[in-house]
């Protein structure tokens, strides 16, 4: 759907609708954004119809107590077939396809910023907000996405998909602060969730193994494990169920230094091998990103540029070149351990989110 017209700046008295999940982050951004002075509704989105799976009933009693106990309104939405058509199917895609995908960034922008803003909008809002940690700022150019200003909890490189007209609409209350504050905030204001512990993982795998969870979807098939040289050591049970890095789980035994998994060979079913930490295979100067997304809808300048690969990492200067197919080549002074395909290459420079792509290759 198309947006409604809105001023670009936040006025006491606009209707903001927010994502309440049911944790500490997102209750704070309701409360502060109605002692800020605007009309405040919350949404509780279940993306996953098992329950069981990812506490979605515990998390909605919490977010309809914060919501009862900041004055406001609270709908809960089902976005679970949207969830399982843009988020779960590409989940399923990559992992058959032999890469290793980070589902929570397509959730951010298929689901948080997309079906829940076009929901938002249906319900009269002017804008919506979310208890991520990062920050936007607006000018006559446009919206920038900036980093939270808690450096531990920045949340920027799961938003680097959203669109301009995406960011131009969405507040992060909690953004300027830091987390011990925020469970301060919440604390101090009486909130059921203020020590409600942060969620991790992905919520539909919940607390089960996750090749159990994967299993139930994706057919494995047996095949060699072998060093990049031709040495076979060992038998794997599904390339699907292992990823570049990985370190636990190989079976591999012998003396000497722990194995890693190198790549993947999924013509041939080959799951390739190394001993060390340091091995050569396991090291990058370079990686191509496809599928790339900008924030500012046109591929920046290369300078002064910084990346990071996964999401906890520090970043890493780097030098930037589009390749004639639109994809983006990316090279580093210092060569990077562990670089996944399927994961996602994200740009910034300083403080400012620029976008990314998905990472295809070393």
């Amino acid at each position: 759907m198309s947006l409604p017209s809105f001023s670009s700046i936040p006025q006491q008295g606009d209707r903001v609708v927010v994502g309440l999940s049911g944790g500490v982050d997102s209750a704070v951004s309701a409360l502060l954004l109605k002692k800020q002075g605007f009309e405040v509704v919350g949404v509780f989105m279940k993306n996953w119809e098992d329950d069981e799976e990812c506490n979605a009933r515990e998390d909605l009693v919490d977010a309809a107590s914060v919501a009862d106990q900041i004055g406001i309104d609270i709908e809960a939405v089902n976005f679970s077939i949207e969830y399982q058509q843009r988020v779960f199917s590409y989940f399923l895609a990559e992992y058959q396809a032999g890469r290793t995908p980070n589902p929570d960034i397509l959730c951010n922008t298929e689901i948080k910023f997309k079906a829940f803003l076009d929901h938002a909008f249906t319900l009269g809002a002017d804008w919506i907000a979310t208890g991520h940690y990062a920050r936007v700022r607006r000018s006559e150019q446009g919206t920038e996405l900036l980093r939270g200003l808690d450096a531990n909890k920045d949340q920027s490189y799961f938003l680097h998909r959203l669109s301009q007209e995406q960011i131009a609409r969405v507040l992060f209350p909690v953004g300027e602060l830091p987390k011990p504050e925020v469970r301060n905030i919440a604390k101090d204001a009486g909130l059921v969730v203020h020590d409600k512990r942060d969620s991790t993982g992905i919520c539909f795998i919940g607390e089960r193994p996750f090749k159990e969870f994967l299993g139930r979807y994706l057919k494995g098939h047996s095949g060699l494990m072998q060093t990049p040289d031709g040495k076979v050591v060992g038998e794997h049970h599904g390339l699907m169920f292992h990823t570049v890095g990985q370190r636990q789980g190989l079976g591999i035994g012998g003396a000497g230094l722990p194995w890693y998994v190198s790549g993947k060979d999924m013509q041939k079913n080959i799951l390739y091998v190394v001993q060390g930490h340091d091995h050569p295979a396991l090291l990058k100067h370079e990686v191509i990103l496809e599928d790339c997304s900008w924030i500012a809808n046109s591929v920046p300048q290369n300078d002064g540029l910084s990346a990071r690969l996964r999401y906890r990492q520090q970043d890493i200067a780097c030098h930037l070149s589009v390749r004639e197919d639109k994809s983006v080549h990316l090279q580093f002074d210092q060569a990077q351990w562990a670089v996944t395909p399927g994961q996602f290459g994200v740009l910034y420079r300083e403080e400012v989110c620029l976008g990314g792509g998905v990472i295809t290759a070393g």
